[in-house]
């Protein structure tokens, strides 16, 4: 970030946030049900948001396991944005399965879509996967002057959108939503 422009923009954005992660999966919720902890759950995902949330100091105020259906995902999201988190993530759910049903439950909540998220999410994935990028429907908008962030549930994934994308605008995307 050495453009003076980009730096007076994302001026008075600095943290530290709280985040909550969500994990969505039918199989480590019947696994694991209720946990604290990704590390309980054998949530690789989830550990990985973990690490580069705290490495980037910032903190972890919520994690949540819940199945694959939609009544769970809205009902976590919704804890989660009514808790004392900035910004929430979730992670699983977003491709093209019938039992992929993040996007339907979470969207329909955004009072602002991030359409941007999307784009450069998928921009950013041609280098892993390819031309398969155009199977996931990973999303961000703001629910309740929070930033909700709808990921696949891939690890790789996860590293890409967290480290790539949402911890380095992390202050800037909170200094609109709070605007």
């Amino acid at each position: 970030m050495n453009n003076p422009a980009v730096k007076e923009h994302h001026k008075g954005s600095n943290g530290p946030y709280n985040f909550a992660i969500i994990t969505i999966s039918s199989s480590r919720f019947e696994k694991h049900g209720s946990v604290a902890s990704p590390h309980e759950a054998d949530d690789s995902s989830g550990q990985v948001m973990e690490t580069l949330i705290l490495r980037s100091g910032h903190r972890i105020s919520h994690y949540r396991l819940v199945d694959d259906d939609p009544e769970s995902i809205a009902g976590a999201v919704l804890d989660a944005v009514g808790s004392k988190a900035d910004i929430v993530i979730t992670s699983g759910g977003t491709g093209l399965t019938s039992r992929d049903v993040t996007i339907e439950s979470v969207v329909p909540m955004f009072s602002k879509q991030m359409q941007g998220f999307g784009e450069l999410f998928r921009y950013k994935s041609i280098d892993q996967i390819g031309t398969s990028v155009i199977l996931t429907r990973a999303s961000a908008g703001v629910i309740s002057g929070k930033a909700v962030f709808c990921l696949p549930g891939s690890p790789a994934a996860v590293e890409l959108a967290i480290g790539g994308i949402i911890i380095p605008e992390a202050g800037h995307i909170m200094k609109h939503v709070r605007e």
